[in-house]
């Protein structure tokens, strides 16, 4: 079943980034973290839309991190942690689901103390199992465990509850 549609999802997107600037109006500045490719493409839209509503610098960053052992390879970032210190930043995913993925893509700025973390996602699943919150959501399910979310960007960006 499809959840949303090309439309619903840049109209999602674009409101998410409203609402980022909204509630970062003190910021100079935003990190914004993509996880893997999924959430790295939805951190690369937002970057897009949040550039056409302000003149603030948005860093686009990679976090890569395998959702199955997370703990094998760790999170990696494409940038030093280092330049996140003091820095406000917006971690970014398709879909929280049980909140794990997010949980281990923290864990490489435990090195440093950003100013603050926030976290975006475009599906926000409302069963975690682990201590995540997120601060701005596309679409909020209650769905089962057993249920799956796959959000897939190209030519025709969908949603899909499988």
């Amino acid at each position: 079943m499809q959840l949303l549609t090309h439309t619903q999802i840049n109209a999602k997107v674009t409101r998410l980034a409203m609402e980022i600037l909204e509630h970062n109006t003190e910021e100079s500045e935003l990190y914004i973290l993509g996880i893997n490719r999924r959430g790295m493409e939805l951190a690369r839209r937002l970057t897009q839309d949040l550039s056409r509503l302000s003149d603030a610098p948005f860093h686009l960053w990679n976090v890569r991190i395998d959702p199955r052992d997370p703990l094998g390879g760790g999170a990696v970032l494409d940038h030093d942690v280092k330049e996140l210190d003091g820095k406000p930043v917006l971690l970014v995913d398709d879909v929280a689901n049980t909140g794990r993925t997010l949980f281990y893509a923290l864990a490489p700025l435990q090195q440093v103390l950003p100013k603050k973390i926030e976290v975006a996602v475009l599906v926000d699943r409302r069963h975690k199992a682990w201590p995540i919150y997120v601060t701005y959501s596309g679409m909020v399910l209650s769905t089962t465990l057993g249920d799956n979310i796959l959000v897939e960007f190209g030519q025709e960006d969908v949603a899909v509850l499988e």
